[in-house]
């Protein structure tokens, strides 16, 4: 049943990144260029989303299972570390280059859009680097805070 639920869940998402343009790259990249002509619309979906956000982690926050029974995890770390803004700096650039974030370049890619299926097998490659770098260094969950 989880499965089946993950699933209508991840369609849901699909067809509300569609619906909201996100799965369009020139959109994206759209929003992105504040020094051009800058296309505030996806401004609103963003804060639509942390709206709903507030609300499902407040929820969360007070049970121990989910709605649908399964056990709830939410992220303990309260620090920054060089990896997290390393990371994120990372994204953003990678957004900012190709106009996708991963959940809109799986539902891109499952349209048929060529670049769309470069990002993601890109972005597998990246994160398989990732894995091996993070075995060969030794580091299992290890980050050194920006500040104590």
């Amino acid at each position: 049943m989880l499965i089946f639920n993950a699933l209508l869940s991840g369609l849901v998402f699909g067809l509300g990144l569609i619906v909201s343009g996100m799965a369009n790259p020139a959109k994206v990249l759209g929003f992105l260029d504040i020094a051009g002509l800058w296309d505030p619309s996806l401004a609103f979906v963003m804060a639509g989303a942390v709206c709903i956000g507030i609300v499902a982690f407040a929820i969360a926050r007070r049970r121990s299972r989910s709605f649908l029974d399964a056990p709830i995890e939410l992220p303990q770390a309260k620090t920054l570390t060089f990896r997290l803004v390393g990371g994120s700096l990372l994204f953003g650039i990678g957004w900012g280059l190709a106009g996708f974030c991963p959940g809109p370049a799986i539902v891109a890619a499952g349209s048929g859009q060529v670049k769309a299926w470069i990002f993601v097998l890109a972005m597998l490659a990246g994160m398989t680097a990732f894995i091996l770098f993070e075995r060969l260094a030794g580091h299992a969950s290890r980050s050194t805070p920006l500040k104590n």
